[in-house]
């Protein structure tokens, strides 16, 4: 795939306290000199804001499109959608990726998912890590890698999140788009891009460092799993640390951890 631009896709619910951490990694990673070339955008899609989410993403340079539905599923399709009227590129040439307000992107998450989209896949579905502060990032990570084969073989995970998260903005639309879901959305794309047959890789590399919060914000997402795992761990439901300040997962400059696919 010849890629004209990168546009990136942040649904927001109330979002003002993390966002401004989202964005900056997302700046980062466009600044990577393999994007050079390519055009980059980046569209919050700020979904039924109380607070100043809206004002936080237009001052970090992000275009903004308002939803009142409070439906990720809705508001992810809102945000490609206004990447879709605002991109120059055809969608041929437009790749989409997708993460979330309360994560942070490895500087070099664009680049990876711009060189395997060159390489001619039409997805990529990445994985997630915790903050190594948070004391819900072992017991994630043992039960999150059971499937994990021996290092050295690439680990085709089952794992779909929308934090990290990328498609050919063609495949997308032939495959129906993100579906009005309040949870699941992400998962319901990637089967829908599979059955209509279009190449979809699993990889390990680029993990994008997530928020442990404990308040989920869609029953049956991220949080409800993490709140599930805290009560059965017997861990506290304290504040959630901010990704990527004072404990960065960290990702080297490169934005690939250590034990990620050979």
């Amino acid at each position: 795939m010849s890629v004209a631009t990168l546009a990136v896709v942040v649904p927001a619910h109330d979002e003002e306290r993390l966002l401004p951490v989202a964005l900056a990694a997302l700046a980062r990673a466009a600044r990577h000199p393999a994007l050079a070339a390519v055009g980059v955008l980046t569209v919050v899609a700020a979904d039924a804001c109380r607070d100043r989410t809206e004002a936080v993403a237009r001052d970090a340079g992000a275009l903004v499109v308002r939803t009142d539905c409070r439906n990720p599923g809705r508001a992810r399709a809102a945000g490609v959608r206004h990447a879709l009227e605002r991109s120059t590129a055809r969608p041929s040439a437009l790749w989409i990726a997708t993460t979330d307000a309360d994560s942070v992107v490895p500087p070099g998450w664009l680049a990876h998912q711009l060189a395997r989209a060159r390489e001619g896949w039409q997805a990529v579905v990445g994985t997630v890590a915790l903050p190594l502060s948070s004391p819900l990032a072992a017991p994630h990570r043992a039960l999150y890698e059971k499937t994990r084969p021996p290092k050295g073989t690439p680990w085709l995970h089952p794992h779909v999140h929308g934090a990290n998260l990328g498609f050919a903005a063609d495949a997308y639309l032939d495959a129906g788009g993100f579906p009005p879901l309040a949870t699941g959305e992400d998962r319901a794309l990637v089967h829908a891009l599979e059955r209509r047959g279009h190449r979809v890789l699993r990889t390990a590399a680029c993990p994008v460092q997530t928020s442990p919060r404990l308040r989920p914000r869609a029953h049956g997402g991220f949080g409800h799993y993490l709140s599930a795992m805290a009560r059965a761990s017997d861990q506290p439901h304290g504040p959630s640390p901010v990704p990527g300040v004072g404990d960065p997962y960290d990702l080297g400059a490169s934005g690939r951890a250590d034990d990620v696919d050979a």
